[in-house]
């Protein structure tokens, strides 16, 4: 158990997963039963990522269409949820995609090409991505409660990092 569990903290201290070793089914598996426990409290959970965020990155209100005309982040609104539920989608897909593929490929519904644009006209720098990570993460431990574990974490961690990477490179980011 040491052994995995020292395995699981090289993995996520590594910032560059090139050479990960091969995304498991047990990760894969912690990351679609922490999903479903976020799709049960999308208003909640979603107001806590985006708090999460300003709270680190203030600046960053004016990225979001939804989040612009408002003090703080408005309760029940539908915007604001469903990016919310479409980051942590992708996320999630993204697991499953490394899973079975070894690579991350976005939707069908999304191209690589078009979030490279968007993050690019949106001004997004690497610390963004750094918070929206930790938001995430802190993020999901609520959604799962008693049941995060530093696996979780880095399961989590490692599926987010490689579609980020991938952003990135849409972005034209070396």
């Amino acid at each position: 158990m040491l052994r995995k569990l020292l395995h699981y903290r090289i993995q996520k201290k590594s910032k560059k997963h090139k050479h990960m070793d091969a995304f498991t089914e047990r990760q894969e598996a912690l990351v679609n039963s922490s999903w479903e426990a976020f799709k049960k409290n999308i208003p909640q959970l979603s107001i806590l990522f985006y708090t999460l965020i300003l709270e680190k990155v203030p600046d960053a209100k004016d990225m979001f269409s939804f989040l612009k005309n408002f003090d703080g982040i408005p309760h029940n609104n539908s915007t604001l949820e469903a990016h919310a539920e479409l980051i942590f989608e992708m996320t999630r897909d993204s697991a499953v995609q490394l899973r079975a593929k070894g690579k991350v490929d976005v939707a069908d519904d999304v191209t690589l090409e078009y979030l490279g644009s968007v993050h690019v006209q949106k001004g997004v720098i690497d610390l963004h991505f750094m918070v929206f990570k930790e938001a995430m993460l802190k993020t999901i431990k609520k959604a799962v409660e008693d049941k995060w574990s530093e696996e979780l974490d880095c399961a989590w961690g490692i599926a987010y990092d490689e579609l980020a990477a991938a952003i990135k490179k849409a972005m034209g980011w070396p």
